[in-house]
């Protein structure tokens, strides 16, 4: 795989992996929850997961291509800012579209 599809491949992810948590009420979608609503703490809780989930990934794909690069806080902060704006369509989708109900 090139270094740039691998590339694209993992914003993809990040993408799908930001609005999981807004689109449906499975915990991680794969868990269902006792409860009939997941609450934005849960949400919150499993938008911190898939972020640990994509860096995972990115790390696997960076380790298969050559050498691990260190990172510092710089890094994590500016992905973690990234990540929340790819989660943002799904955050609209779940609190602020009011539906004709």
């Amino acid at each position: 795989m090139s270094q740039n599809l691998s590339i694209w491949l993992l914003i993809l992810l990040a993408l799908v992996a930001a609005n999981l948590p807004f689109v449906n009420h499975r915990l991680m979608a794969v868990l269902p929850l006792r409860t009939a609503a997941k609450g934005l703490a849960w949400r919150l809780l499993e938008l911190l997961l898939w972020y640990g989930f994509v860096i995972g990934v990115g790390m696997a794909i960076e380790r298969a291509q050559g050498q691990n690069q260190p990172q510092g806080w710089e890094f994590y902060a500016v992905t973690a800012a990234l990540f929340l704006t790819l989660a943002f369509p799904g955050f609209v989708y779940r609190y602020l579209v009011r539906r004709g109900r």
